[in-house]
């Protein structure tokens, strides 16, 4: 009895000892100190010529962003959500409900709290660029309209594009069935786009054109953006041989129509490669000046024809010439159209849409140079027109 009362009483003993802790060590067991919250704004307090479109990132570090508010000049707060940033570096960004304007001063505050709710903040005021010039294009295919395996897209610009490759980026064409499409730029204020070979039959297009914000150089910048949505239809293309004075006319792969044709005379050749139809008119006055060949002088003239398919700017058309029909077939005697019999003619002017294809062949003209003249240059030479290449 007396051994076990005292194994308990050491017991114990050693109990109290381990329990009761040293002054000197007892910093070791405190808590560690909370660090505090760091909040940074992307944009320099104090910059200008901003764009309206550029990001508002927040960066927040040993801490969680508790809120973000941007007011203008006059200090009314606008309307916008805080996501996270596409590239998944956790960085918070705040997104307007409607662009930011031009010239226009503007103050972004950012607020972040640590662990122990104590807070820090940012604040960043900047002034949007005030443009020389706003700029907003004109597109082709018009939104909603159906055309032909043949049109490309064609984008054109009032002012000179300085930063070509900034703008470009920002045109984004996508389709149902996808291609391998790329711009070119035909000068400084036109540039197209098409795919390597004619674009795939029954085909949605859209393109986003998201230019608002964006720096085209020279002081011209973007005005707003613009969509556009159109459908390739049914694959029209016809084979006029001037060498053989034959039209062969396709629905799809299939060949529906070989006709007797006539093409430019050889003082008025046609010219070689793929056309593109523009336009259709059912009654139409054929002026020689309208290519520079004055009415009254003896190449001029200034005739009515009926079922005009326009296949170029360049005066060529195909079209009805009853006053033709003898040489339809056998040789060629127009300024440069493809001549057909009235009644093939209306067949060909309702068969057709803009957007298809006349390729002319066996002329002793050149090839072909028009508004629309996309399909004569060589895939190759067509990429390095990008200005993104």
């Amino acid at each position: 009895m007396r051994r076990t009362a005292v194994l308990i009483t050491a017991s114990a003993l050693v109990f109290l000892t381990g329990c009761s802790g040293d002054d000197a060590g007892g910093s070791a067991e405190q808590a560690a100190e909370v660090p505090p919250a760091q909040v940074g704004v992307s944009v320099a307090d104090g910059s200008t010529d901003v764009s309206p479109v550029t990001p508002l990132e927040i960066e927040v570090t040993d801490g969680e962003l508790e809120q973000v508010t941007v007011v203008d000049g006059a200090g009314a707060e606008l309307a916008g959500e805080v996501v996270p940033a596409e590239d998944g570096s956790g960085t918070q960004v705040w997104t307007p409900e409607t662009p930011l304007a031009y010239g226009t001063s503007y103050t972004v505050t950012a607020t972040a709290a640590n662990e122990d709710d104590e807070t820090a903040e940012a604040a960043s005021t900047f002034t949007t660029v005030t443009p020389a010039t706003l700029s907003t294009p004109s597109i082709g295919p018009l939104d909603g309209q159906t055309v032909g395996v043949g049109m490309p897209i064609r984008v054109w610009f009032d002012d000179p594009v300085a930063d070509k490759a900034a703008v470009e980026s920002n045109l984004k064409v996508t389709s149902s069935t996808p291609t391998d499409g790329v711009w070119n730029w035909f000068s400084d204020t036109e540039v197209h786009f098409r795919p390597s070979q004619y674009w795939p039959a029954q085909t949605d297009v859209r393109l986003d054109a998201t230019l608002y914000g964006v720096d085209f150089g020279d002081g011209v910048w973007g005005e707003k953006d613009r969509t556009v949505s159109f459908r390739i239809g049914e694959k029209h293309v016809s084979i006029a041989d001037a060498s053989t004075h034959t039209m062969e006319v396709y629905d799809g792969d299939q060949l529906v129509q070989t006709w007797p044709m006539s093409a430019g005379s050889p003082d008025n050749p046609s010219y070689n490669g793929p056309h593109v139809v523009t336009e259709l008119n059912r009654d139409r006055i054929m002026d020689s000046s309208t290519y520079g060949v004055p009415v009254d002088s003896p190449e001029g003239y200034r005739t009515p024809v009926e079922y005009a398919v326009r296949i170029s700017d360049s005066g060529e058309f195909v079209h009805a010439a009853p006053w033709s029909v003898a040489q339809q077939g056998n040789s060629n005697v127009s300024h440069g159209c493809i001549n057909l019999s009235t009644e093939r003619a209306a067949w060909f002017f309702d068969f057709s849409q803009p957007g298809d294809v006349v390729e002319i062949r066996g002329s002793s003209a050149g090839t072909l140079r028009s508004d629309v003249y996309d399909w004569t240059i060589p895939w190759a030479e067509w990429q390095a027109g990008s200005a993104l290449k």
